[in-house]
């Protein structure tokens, strides 16, 4: 995989910031019956405590609208993928099912609050730098179309903007020909409990992904 860092445009608004990082071979498919039954009675569990304020005062969540506000951002226009999930969840809309990896990435998110950004790893061209969006800088959202991101902590490679934790970018969807992956959790204040949540995301993906030559690290 190519190098990881964070650029000290964003550093220096948010000198806590942590990256914990997830990369896998995996096989993508449709989730299967018991894996998509599991999580609908996982998501009935989560929907009796998520309220719109219950949301906004989990500590991952706060962190992420926190870090928006600090970089100039407002977090009630641009939500965290995160936090629109779970309020998806809190709305009884139910869970998109688009597949197995797709499905775990979404289920660690709205658990806990992480707005994880997830890559098909081989889509991704050169060296990744985190830092701060752009005026007018393009970038295509996953079910968004053209998404302002200026302002927003955005990952980029050699060929521009790729990802943001509101809305992960079409030119490096996970999709059925993906074949490795690299996933990237945000900690705005720190490790706090990255590495638990990366072990239980490690530990689906292995299980309903077919997870090989796994590898994670922190930045």
């Amino acid at each position: 995989m190519q190098s990881i860092t964070i650029e000290s445009s964003i550093s220096d608004k948010l000198p806590l910031i942590t990256l914990g990082c997830l990369e896998a071979k995996v096989l993508v498919q449709p989730s299967s019956e018991e894996f998509n039954l599991w999580i609908d009675e996982q998501l009935k569990i989560f929907q009796e405590t998520l309220t719109p304020e219950s949301i906004r005062e989990m500590n991952t969540v706060k962190a992420t609208k926190d870090a928006y506000r600090a970089l100039g951002k407002d977090p009630n226009r641009y939500r965290p993928a995160a936090e629109s999930l779970m309020r998806r969840i809190a709305n009884d809309k139910g869970l998109y099912q688009i597949s197995n990896v797709v499905d775990v990435l979404n289920y660690i998110s709205i658990k806990t609050g992480y707005s994880i950004c997830g890559y098909d790893a081989e889509l991704i061209n050169g060296n990744v730098k985190l830092g701060i969006g752009q005026p007018d800088e393009p970038y295509e959202g996953i079910g968004r179309g053209t998404v302002n991101i200026e302002l927003l902590p955005v990952f980029r490679d050699d060929t521009g903007a790729f990802g943001t934790p509101t809305s992960d970018s079409t030119r490096t969807m996970i999709s059925s020909k993906t074949k490795s992956i690299l996933f990237i959790f945000i900690g705005f204040k720190g490790k706090d409990e990255l590495e638990k949540v990366i072990d239980e995301c490690t530990r689906l993906l292995s299980v309903h992904a077919n997870a090989q030559d796994i590898k994670s690290y922190f930045i």
